[in-house]
């Protein structure tokens, strides 16, 4: 097998391509969960809890104090940016819980598929089938 159709083969496959399509639509979902806490989530318990926005908050290393966050950025003093941290941490959050919602619908719709579906025969246990043939062989018999 030539290296071109084996990658073909390899890029073809079901699997390959439904994790493309994951990951394209993970990335938009991002975006989408992403606008959501900074853009709606954040203003409203930054309001709830005195109009802070965390995305302000940070912790300045140098001896220089700063105004604001963007004056610390521009002089380029040593910062740990906390409030962008908790704004990431929420994203996760929200993200995660979305996904566990979604996985748990289609849980939901796959047992509700089997459910559907009649059941299999239950398998004739050995010993049943033992009987049986005995029995056959002695009907032959006499």
């Amino acid at each position: 097998m030539s290296f071109i159709s084996e990658f073909k083969a390899f890029a073809m496959r079901g699997n390959v391509i439904d994790l493309a399509v994951g990951v394209i639509i993970g990335g938009a979902f991002g975006k989408i969960v992403d606008s959501l806490v900074k853009d709606v989530m954040m203003p409203v318990i930054g309001r709830l809890i005195g109009g802070i926005d965390f995305s302000h908050f940070y912790l300045n290393l140098s001896s220089q104090t700063y105004d604001s966050l963007e004056a610390a950025e521009k002089a380029g003093a040593p910062l740990i940016k906390y409030g962008i941290f908790l704004n990431n941490a929420i994203n996760f959050i929200i993200i995660a819980f979305a996904i566990f919602l979604l996985v748990k619908l289609i849980n939901r719709l796959h047992a509700a598929e089997k459910k559907e579906e009649p059941a299999a025969p239950a398998a004739e246990p050995e010993d049943v089938k033992l009987l049986r043939e005995i029995r056959d062989a002695l009907k032959e018999r006499g």
